[in-house]
């Protein structure tokens, strides 16, 4: 049965709507003020409120304010019952969260169709927040199937690795991999899909997927496959695989890296990413930083781009970060951006004063993001240390 909560202290009033509205089929519940109908409203979770404007203790607006600040209430029709018309207290009225008003003395026949249609939209909203809390947990188990898919933190003897995935919203385009491809060679790489959400997490997916199964051909009708080895190969092939054509227009960036223990040297491709940051210790105990950039569009644009390559020498203690431009690309109260120079002293400052150089550089990016706002894109960042 459909509850109603009745809030007047009239007792002529109240006998008048309860009578009507038990008429209707409907359970009833009476308080004699705001404060008894305030804490009936939280024990019995009514469908629709009728309540009181002027009333001891507690008048009707700050009842309905108080109800519609509980969540558990926010969606329940409320209904303000007043011998007021005049603008100014009907704003008031509206802005406290009524939903509508009714004239007092209330008429029968106009108290039956406005709480027949307040049900309707109270049951309309009870729907969407049904159908709201199926999407909450689907997205939970979405989220949940592309956490599992990153990889855990790698401490073999030549190479260490630690990383970060901070979503803007539970599911983002972010994606990162590392994985031997033999025994001296160590594949790495970092990327980032535009847009956030379902459609960029189910691209960043089936990237990773499609290079961790080093599935991926050199081209649709070939059944030869990329070369792992080859950062330009890789990057080449990915994009002939997702032109933004066949991908509703979305692309990404990508740096793609691939290292090798015996000789030392890291050969890497970019397909629009920020560079690669190898910070290099040295003898005075300081670090010098060599930023690993390579011109190159984002992956998906042009159908027959070619990535270049380069390489570089890495001394043993390196680090190397791997980054998605939301690390650094944080809104400042001034309107300007936290910057790059200011993630590079961050990492600097966390290598030479951490034993745990990526959570100290976490915490730095927290800090960076304004008192009361939340990440406005993906933050990924990939540590790896070169022993």
């Amino acid at each position: 049965m459909t509850q109603i909560l009745v809030i007047d202290d009239d007792r002529t009033i109240q006998m008048t709507l309860t009578r009507a509205l038990k008429k209707q089929g409907y359970g009833v519940v009476v308080a004699n003020d705001g404060e008894l109908g305030l804490a009936q409203a939280k024990a019995m979770q009514p469908s629709l409120i009728i309540c009181d404007w002027n009333m001891p203790k507690l008048d009707g607006i700050d009842v309905c304010r108080e109800v519609k600040a509980i969540p558990s209430l926010a969606n329940t029709y409320f209904i303000l019952l007043t011998s007021r018309d005049q603008v100014g207290d009907l704003v008031l009225g509206l802005e406290s969260g009524a939903d509508d008003f009714l004239n007092k003395p209330p008429d029968i026949t106009e108290l039956n169709a406005r709480v027949r249609a307040g049900l309707r939209l109270q049951q309309a909203y009870q729907a969407l927040n049904n159908q709201k809390q199926i999407l909450e947990n689907e997205l939970a188990k979405a989220a949940e199937y592309v956490r599992s898919l990153i990889p855990p933190p790698l401490h073999s003897e030549p190479i260490h690795t630690a990383a970060c995935f901070m979503p803007s919203a539970q599911l983002g385009g972010d994606c990162y991999d590392y994985f031997w491809l033999d025994q001296d060679h160590f594949a790495l790489y970092l990327l980032d899909v535009s847009g956030h959400g379902v459609g960029s997490a189910l691209l960043s997916v089936s990237v990773l997927n499609l290079l961790h199964s080093r599935s991926l051909r050199q081209n649709h009708q070939s059944e030869a496959s990329v070369d792992f080895h080859c950062p330009g190969q890789v990057l080449a092939g990915l994009n002939r695989y997702f032109q933004m054509s066949e991908h509703q227009d979305m692309y990404f960036t990508i740096w793609y890296g691939v290292y090798s223990c015996s000789t030392r040297s890291l050969r890497y491709a970019s397909g629009g990413h920020p560079p690669g940051l190898l910070w290099i210790p040295q003898p005075d105990q300081s670090w010098e930083c060599q930023t690993l950039h390579v011109p190159g569009l984002p992956v998906a644009m042009i159908a027959d781009e070619q990535f270049e390559v380069a390489s570089c020498q890495v001394p043993p203690g390196s680090r190397l970060y791997l980054y998605s431009d939301g690390a650094y690309e944080i809104p400042q109260p001034n309107g300007q951006i936290w910057g790059m120079p200011a993630f590079k002293q961050a990492i600097a400052q966390s290598i030479s004063s951490s034993s745990a150089p990526l959570e100290n550089l976490v915490a730095e990016i927290k800090q960076a993001v304004a008192p009361g706002q939340t990440l406005e894109d993906d933050v990924s960042v990939l540590e790896v240390k070169f022993n």
